[in-house]
């Protein structure tokens, strides 16, 4: 199995990315897909999880109201749009397959991919 990450880069404070993690060796629509972040010297974080249809959605408290997941389950991939960006949102992101939604939020997840740095400037 492979997820690999993309589109993470470097933009200022109020700014928007949009990531992209595609899945290979994997049966896509049968896992719950996910989003976690790592800031330097800070734990892994939740960002993100969406269902196999994705129909349903949960988010971090942190990211509520500007991030936004989605998936498109025919070309295995499943995106992150980050608006409002914050320095606080300085971070490598990775993204993550489990079965259930609250395995995933539990960093139960079964694969994680290879991060992607994301740098938000003041």
């Amino acid at each position: 199995v492979q997820l690999q990450a993309s589109g993470g880069g470097l933009v200022q404070g109020g700014g928007s990315l949009r990531l992209s993690c595609a899945a290979s060796r994997l049966t896509f629509s049968q896992y719950v897909m996910g989003w976690f972040r790592q800031a330097p010297g800070k734990e892994r974080e939740f960002v993100a999880a969406i269902g196999w249809s994705g129909r349903s959605t949960a988010y971090g408290d942190p990211v509520k109201g500007r991030f936004t997941i989605s998936r498109d389950n025919a070309k295995n991939t499943v995106f992150l749009q980050m608006t409002s960006l914050k320095p606080e949102d300085t971070a490598v992101y990775y993204c993550a397959a489990a079965r259930t939604s609250t395995q995933l939020q539990a960093m139960g997840y079964l694969y994680l991919g290879q991060g992607t740095q994301v740098t938000v400037s003041s």
